[in-house]
């Protein structure tokens, strides 16, 4: 069995959002999975525009890993620019959550 993780931001909440991130930094860091994956989706998104503490963690994140965050919803908050500039890529992901999943990424959702 393979240990690979896809961890999905969805929380408006910072404080899961930031526990989220923390996570995937550390599975990342540690060596605890053999892939850690990271997608930013829904309230989340508008979190890595607003909240400085969310967007300094997800700029930290995008040093050590390439996440994303759904350009459908980016573009609905009009944030896209913003998480772009956070180093995140900004992509259509429903086929690339899809895909990560059928290659058999665990979801794991904050």
């Amino acid at each position: 069995m393979t240990s690979k993780i896809l961890v999905i931001i969805a929380s408006g909440n910072p404080d899961k959002a930031l526990a989220g991130m923390m996570y995937a930094r550390n599975a990342i860091a540690h060596e605890w999975m053999e892939d850690v994956q990271i997608v930013f989706f829904g309230p989340s998104e508008e979190l890595l525009s607003s909240n400085e503490e969310v967007a300094k963690s997800a700029a930290a994140l995008a040093d050590i890993t390439e996440p994303l965050a759904c350009k459908y919803i980016s573009d609905q908050q009009e944030v896209s620019d913003d998480i772009a500039g956070l180093g995140v890529g900004v992509e259509y992901v429903g086929t690339v959550v899809s895909d990560y999943i059928k290659q058999g990424y665990t979801p794991m959702v904050w």
